[in-house]
């Protein structure tokens, strides 16, 4: 496949003013302004290959917004070189914003919001110049994938968040992007939604070979949406490669759910964890460093009699907080 994004040793810094409360503050400080520089990329360097849906996670402040800011234009970096596509994000920018769809999340919504969606969606035609027959029949499939015939007609004042999401969704895919950059596309949407978006998601990237990067803290958006995944932290990229391999490189401990055909002792057993759920059922935490899983479960079949047992991961949320302590 083809790289579409390619990132080398990107750097972003930003100058921040800093005062105390009070009068004399706010005098003094029209004179000696007391700044900080807050370095938030590091030497980024990444690559994104034609058709992949690549989840960039990290927590508040890590670098995230400004990394997907110069992808897109809206910044330019202090040094480093970004070619998206064979443009220059920020020098080629109205050549370039042709070629890509962007939300920025529920707050910066480029539907008008007085009027029906599908308003906005005809002048998305327009701005984009999309032939007639290509926007009609890109706009009929994208509403009866989301099943929002009647929402579209509706101002969009009057929408639920998970109604408006989706009809941001339309209105950044409508020109056929190549690219598609989605900053927290599920935060505040109920459930139906959130699986309906994911769905819409997968189905324009298999049948488009749209490229999708996506930013969330959710990260069920990300177990099911995305193969890769590249964490940053603190401006650096701290990981980039399989979401399968974090799990295998950083799970420490495994959750064993035992379920009893009768009451009993539960063993104490070294370097495991017990979370009692009740008389016949409990959960235990094992270290894997001090245990392995073959003994526990040895040792539970032979002093209690157990009628199902379930081996799992910790939560991928658990996993991904351990990268970001590092």
């Amino acid at each position: 496949m083809a790289t579409v994004i390619s990132v080398k040793n990107l750097k972003k810094q930003f100058k921040t003013y800093k005062r105390e409360a009070g009068t004399f503050e706010a005098v003094k400080s029209l004179v000696l302004r007391d700044y900080r520089i807050k370095k938030a990329l590091k030497n980024v360097s990444i690559e994104v290959k034609e058709g992949e849906i690549l989840g960039l996670i990290g927590p508040n402040g890590a670098g995230k917004s400004t990394l997907i800011k110069i992808l897109t234009g809206v910044l330019y970096p202090d040094s480093g070189k970004v070619m998206c596509m064979g443009f220059n994000p920020w020098e080629e920018r109205v050549k370039y914003v042709k070629n890509i769809g962007v939300i920025f999340g529920p707050r910066k919504s480029q539907l008008w919001w007085d009027l029906p969606a599908i308003d906005t969606f005809f002048f998305v035609k327009e701005l984009y110049e999309v032939p007639s027959k290509a926007f009609g029949k890109r706009m009929a499939h994208f509403i009866k994938i989301l099943d929002v015939a009647e929402v579209v007609k509706r101002p969009v004042r009057d929408l639920s968040l998970g109604e408006r999401m989706k009809c941001e969704l339309i209105a950044a895919l409508l020109h056929n992007p190549k690219i598609v950059f989605l900053d927290e596309p599920t935060i505040g949407v109920d459930l139906i939604s959130k699986d309906r978006i994911r769905e819409f998601i997968k189905k324009v990237n298999r049948e488009q070979k749209t490229t999708f990067i996506i930013t969330t803290h959710d990260m069920s958006d990300i177990e099911k949406l995305c193969k890769r995944v590249a964490i940053i932290n603190h401006g650096k990229i701290v990981y980039d490669g399989l979401l399968s391999k974090i799990k295998d490189k950083y799970i420490k401990t495994k959750i064993l759910h035992i379920k009893l055909k009768e009451k009993g002792k539960i063993p104490k057993l070294k370097g495991c964890q017990l979370e009692k759920i009740s008389d016949y059922e409990f959960k235990i935490e094992v270290d894997l460093k001090k245990q392995k899983i073959p003994e526990v479960t040895e040792k539970l079949l032979k002093q209690l009699k157990i009628i199902d047992v379930t081996i799992s991961n910790p939560e991928i949320d658990e996993i991904i907080k351990e990268i970001y302590r590092k």
